[in-house]
């Protein structure tokens, strides 16, 4: 059974900076639903 797979990059100076652009957009989006949604559940809401 395969589990997991580790693949190593070797990304050009820009390509690394649109990947970390990249993460930084997720955890943006990530930690503002995270917000709303105890906020709603504070408010009440399920």
């Amino acid at each position: 059974m395969i589990l997991g797979k580790k693949v190593r990059l070797y990304p050009t100076k820009e390509q690394e900076q649109k990947l970390w652009q990249s993460v930084g957009t997720a955890r943006f989006i990530y930690n503002w639903t995270l917000a709303r949604q105890e906020e709603n559940y504070k408010n009440g809401g399920k």
